[in-house]
């Protein structure tokens, strides 16, 4: 862990989206230094869901050492962010620090993703960081030494990062263009940089993506304050960057990344923008492999073809899946799931667990799909073995989703009671 300095005592932090999550881990970060903390989030009243709302949030921060103040603040409003903003510099006589935290997600294909969705992630990702920077920058360029952290990725244009959520890509590198433009604008008076991490982090966003167990996977918040304190205690000439926050940190002499692991020693979920560096060795070993089993299946493909029953990994894990879905799985989970399936074995599969008793096998559902997933049958034999995680799969490109997300979401948990069977 990071430690603090006391450098951000007194300073005033514009924060939004501190409610819960990041933005509060970075709010309690600065409040240990005795900061001002405006919390600019739209929690007032207790959510069904999601723990926290500004009032808990601002008692969390003045436990931890700093004032807090407490705003109602919807980004998509600008006279919402402009009314915070002038609270702000009426009760802690300025703004020094401004993080765009405040973030909309929603991991769909471009058919799949509804026109208020798009809206809403344009709208709070792109618009609400342009204006709340809008807003703010009149009272940054009086401080001694402001800054603009807006938490979006590094831009890569890969196009497997804008396949499978072209709409999301957009709007989180919106977010990053707005770095781009406004260091450039502001050089020599206000530092306006990035921050995102290596590795996923575990917040309410990630439970409701990932489904449960996804935690041990992910690492908390406290890097990312870590990292995000680094950088607002850095001069304004440190501008213009794109930081990922563990290379930060090791270049900080952090060593120690167990501390910020929710389970120490267990893989990590890599995030979404970064390109993996890939072990080529195991992906020969893995292609010879393959190659090896498609000599063994061609033949067994063929009687697939004939209207005979496929065999080889996949109809295996078929068979297994049929033989262990019960009525509470199709209770709980109220759903129909067509895979298409490339390489050995592939073809079109379900399960359906929706229809009484539920069922599994080689063709098209009895009744309509509410997911299709789509992805090598190699990694689907991995998916259902527990050896690749559906959301590592869907956020490193190999799995493609269409249809109802919360529905697939609910996939994971049913693996998880399935794989010791598999």
């Amino acid at each position: 862990m990071l430690p603090n300095t006391g450098k951000l005592a007194g300073c005033t932090l514009f924060i939004t989206g501190a409610s819960r999550g990041i933005g509060k881990a970075i709010a309690l970060k600065a409040a240990k230094d005795g900061a001002n903390i405006v919390i600019a989030a739209k929690t007032a009243e207790p959510h069904p869901t999601l723990p926290g709302t500004i009032y808990t949030a601002a008692e969390e921060i003045e436990a931890a050492g700093g004032k807090a103040l407490p705003c109602i603040v919807n980004v998509r409003e600008e006279q919402q962010i402009i009314s915070a903003v002038e609270k702000a510099v009426k009760t802690f006589g300025g703004i020094d620090i401004l993080v765009n935290n405040a973030s909309a997600i929603s991991l769909t294909g471009t058919l799949e993703t509804a026109t208020k969705k798009v809206n809403l992630m344009m709208d709070v990702n792109v618009r609400g960081t342009y204006l709340t920077s809008k807003a703010c920058l009149p009272y940054l360029r009086k401080s001694k030494n402001p800054h603009i952290l807006n938490l979006s990725p590094p831009m890569n244009l890969n196009p497997m990062w804008f396949k499978n959520h072209c709409a999301y890509t957009i709007s989180k590198y919106g977010m990053s263009m707005c770095v781009l433009g406004m260091a450039e604008e502001f050089r020599g008076e206000v530092a306006v940089n990035a921050l995102w991490p290596k590795t996923a982090i575990h917040t309410a966003a990630m439970d409701m993506l990932g489904g449960a167990g996804i935690e041990k996977q992910c690492r908390k918040t406290d890097i990312l304050a870590d990292a995000a304190y680094c950088i607002l205690t850095k001069p304004k000439t440190f501008t213009g960057n794109f930081i990922i926050d563990e290379v930060l940190l090791r270049e900080e002499g952090v060593k120690d990344f167990d501390v910020y692991a929710i389970a120490p020693g267990h893989p990590l979920i890599p995030d979404f923008f970064l390109d993996v560096e890939i072990d080529t060795t195991a992906i020969k070993q893995e292609r010879y492999g393959a190659a090896q089993e498609g000599k063994k299946l061609s033949g067994s493909q063929q009687e697939g073809a004939d209207g005979a029953k496929p065999s080889g990994p996949v109809a295996e894990t078929f068979r297994v899946i049929q033989g262990a879905v019960n009525e509470e799985h199709v209770r709980s989970t109220q759903g129909v799931f067509q895979f298409e399936l490339s390489g050995d074995g592939g073809g079109t599969w379900y399960i359906d667990l929706k229809s009484k008793g539920g069922s599994a096998g080689f063709g098209k559902p009895p009744v309509a799909a509410d997911v299709v997933m789509s992805m090598s049958s190699t990694d689907f034999v991995k998916m259902f073995t527990g050896k690749l995680k559906p959301t590592l799969a869907f956020m490193s490109g190999k799995l493609r989703i269409k249809g109802n997300m919360a529905l697939a979401m609910k996939l994971e948990k049913m693996l998880s009671q399935l794989n010791a069977k598999l």
